[in-house]
């Protein structure tokens, strides 16, 4: 038993050791982008869906004022969800005149009252639907943006003639063990995100930070075929729109481009948004990103595997510590070059400490994935 639960460990961890070497050096690869001196003229529409988010719409709005890309050539469309708060209403007394500001509630576009498999896709179909932009910019209500973030953007649109971009994203860093982990941990997925896009590898974004243009939204049919999934708007949506422009599809790499966003409040947060975006798995119509996380789930189990073993054998922790420490140096490169680009660099000294906690949480957000439910936005979601 011994010999042949060695070998498989051996084997998934020289398979993720080469998939790690890959993100890294596309990573590496990926040129960020300069701004050019020729100042973009697209239209935007940047679309938020917004729920009970009372608290961070004065400072979105603010962060949307600022925005240096001239005020003509954008508009914002916020749909608001349901909300019991008092987000309609901040919504109703923004103060900013030259912000060309549309606030929609989602209540007044639906066809009945009936439930919505994904309340979030309907509220982004119907800010598309109002739109008069080219460019549609999705982000959301906890974000803030650099001065220059939608003018980034539109420069790259045009220098590239995107169709759909992923745009990087990191959290609001807190002296706190849950902020420095969710910190490292999402540094990890914006460097494979970056990774798999330039080399289309895989399709990967988050929703937080998506441009795409209206027009391929539609060509692929919008949300049609993915909206019985609750999440999935920005992965799902992505893949379809690179089966149709597989060379089009890209990654912004740019500090300018950064969105900044909330981390999870405290743990059980963190664990629904963990198992929310692990129920997706199983639904990705790319399958190369499935095996991608199979291989990751697997290794991760042997781990579990391995230490509880250990309770009965001692060479079993000796294994599992040998595999902590090669899983280390394996990853720590790439999440310390994806770090410095996003000037976190110093969170790295907690990575190694961080490892059996990172590997405990993704068994069990990956199992509860697949065989739980998860709360998003005060509604209960089942697989």
């Amino acid at each position: 038993m011994m010999p042949l639960f060695f070998f498989l460990f051996f084997l998934l961890m020289v398979v993720y050791a080469v998939l790690i070497a890959y993100y890294h050096s596309a990573w590496n690869k990926l040129p960020e982008f300069v701004l050019p001196e020729r100042p973009a003229a697209v239209f935007i529409s940047v679309i938020i869906a917004a729920r009970n988010e009372e608290k961070n719409i004065p400072q979105l709005l603010q962060s949307l004022q600022d925005q240096r890309y001239p005020k003509s050539l954008y508009e914002v469309i916020i749909i608001d969800d349901h909300s019991t708060d008092n987000t309609w209403a901040l919504l109703q007394e923004h103060r900013f005149d030259e912000l060309q500001l549309k606030a929609l509630q989602l209540q007044d576009y639906l066809e009945d009252r009936s439930p919505v498999a994904s309340y979030k896709k309907k509220a982004i179909e119907t800010g598309i639907r109002t739109a008069t932009g080219q460019l549609i910019v999705t982000t959301d209500a906890d974000c803030r943006f650099d001065a220059r973030w939608l003018q980034t953007m539109a420069s790259f649109y045009e220098m590239n003639a995107a169709k759909f971009i992923a745009a990087p994203v990191t959290f609001y860093h807190k002296h706190s063990l849950l902020s420095v982990f969710q910190s490292l941990d999402f540094l990890t997925l914006q460097g494979i995100t970056a990774a798999s896009v330039y080399k289309r590898f895989h399709s990967m974004c988050n929703g937080a930070n998506l441009a795409y243009e209206r027009a391929a939204f539609y060509e692929v049919g919008g949300f049609n075929n993915i909206d019985a999934i609750a999440s999935g708007d920005d992965m799902l949506l992505m893949h379809k729109i690179f089966k149709q422009y597989p060379q089009q599809v890209y990654y912004l790499k740019n500090r300018y481009a950064i969105v900044t966003t909330e981390p999870a409040a405290n743990w059980k947060q963190f664990f629904h948004q963990r198992i929310r975006w692990a129920s997706k798995a199983d639904r990705y119509d790319d399958k190369r990103i499935f095996w991608v996380l199979l291989l990751v789930y697997l290794l991760n189990v042997c781990f579990l595997a391995g230490a509880i073993a250990a309770f009965w054998k001692s060479t079993w922790a000796f294994l599992v510590l040998l595999f902590l420490l090669a899983k280390v140096l394996i990853e720590f490169p790439f999440v310390n070059s994806v770090a410095i680009f996003f000037g976190q660099q110093k969170l790295m000294k907690y990575f190694p400490f961080l490892q059996p906690l990172h590997i405990g949480y993704t068994i069990i957000a990956g199992w509860l994935g697949k065989f739980g439910h998860y709360d998003w936005k005060g509604r209960r979601i089942k697989k």
